[in-house]
């Protein structure tokens, strides 16, 4: 009987033994549970880490964009100001979160500031000289240089001025001229129309003529010095010189402050043409670069060319 007492007490006992251990391992594995909660909840509250370039550039059903918010350098010939404000507006009419920020001056100056190391994605030039520079110098990212528009040197004068100057051939009969810096595009072009007139000695760069060596070329007249086309736009414009020189955008863009007296022919000029390109920008990361394509790739869309002509630019051919 005793046996039987004792056996059945062992029963009992390992039977204890087993539930009290399956509740503990119940226990353990709510714990557990509750521990992988505790860690997805924590790596849900953590800083999400960037997107890729290629991830950001997908367009989204929500707003049908390419890029995330991002800003790009575009470095523009004075001239261009206007019809590139436009196609700005039109731009980021698809693009919204693309900050495009112009940098407006003469062609010369922009490559100077280039050189010098400003940051820079785009470069839209007046002239093919700085941008043969750039390329000479290793800036340019190879395949992207594109010839998109052409451009005329015209003769200017205030409206209703009754000057005397009827051309480019007695310029001399001005008081004074409004005159673009050699380094200047415009102004070069100005000072090889002196030469291919004769009134001054041909060199193989036109752009080396002071404004004084203009000057005593016209027979003395008084030369206003500007920096870039569009103050001598406005120089002219407000009367505060009785004639210049500008491109025929420029003049267009102002055409009820100023008349245009004379148009030069390329015989006197050469082909004006304005390339564009995408330069090596070490500062952007690569959706910048990417967004700085885009916007370079819609220069050239039809609808960008529209308002080029608008400007009265015409288009490269």
């Amino acid at each position: 009987m005793k046996k039987r007492i004792i056996s059945l007490l062992m029963v009992v006992m390992l039977i204890g033994l087993m539930i009290s251990g399956c509740s503990a391992k119940k226990d353990n594995n709510t714990k557990s549970e509750t521990t992988n909660v505790a860690a997805d909840t924590k790596k849900t509250d953590s800083k999400e880490p960037a997107k890729k370039a290629e991830d950001i550039s997908e367009k989204t059903e929500d707003n049908n964009t390419q890029f995330g918010s991002i800003e790009i350098q575009v470095f523009i010939a004075a001239s261009l100001s206007g019809a590139m404000d436009e196609i700005k507006t039109m731009y980021n009419e698809s693009q919204p979160n693309v900050k495009i920020t112009y940098n407006a001056d003469s062609s010369g100056t922009l490559l100077t500031q280039v050189q010098e190391g400003y940051e820079c994605d785009i470069f839209f030039s007046a002239a093919t000289a700085q941008m043969d520079t750039l390329e000479s110098e290793g800036y340019l990212v190879e395949g992207t240089k594109k010839n998109l528009l052409n451009n005329q040197v015209v003769l200017i004068t205030p409206k209703g001025s009754n000057t005397k100057v009827t051309g480019f051939d007695n310029m001399n009969l001005a008081k004074s001229m409004a005159l673009a810096g050699g380094s200047v595009p415009v102004g070069k072009y100005t000072r090889t129309i002196l030469v291919n007139l004769g009134l001054l000695k041909s060199v193989d760069d036109t752009s080396v003529y002071t404004s004084e060596e203009v000057s005593k070329a016209l027979g003395g007249i008084e030369i206003n010095e500007c920096s870039n086309v569009s103050k001598v736009t406005e120089a002219v414009k407000e009367g505060s010189n009785e004639i210049g020189t500008v491109y025929y955008s420029d003049a267009y863009s102002v055409k009820d402050d100023v008349d245009i007296i004379a148009y030069a022919d390329k015989a006197l000029t050469g082909d004006i043409i304005y390339p564009v390109a995408m330069l090596n920008n070490s500062e952007a990361d690569d959706l910048q670069k990417q967004a700085a394509a885009d916007f370079l790739a819609f220069l050239d869309t039809a609808e960008a060319k529209a308002i080029f002509e608008k400007y009265m630019f015409t288009i490269y051919k």
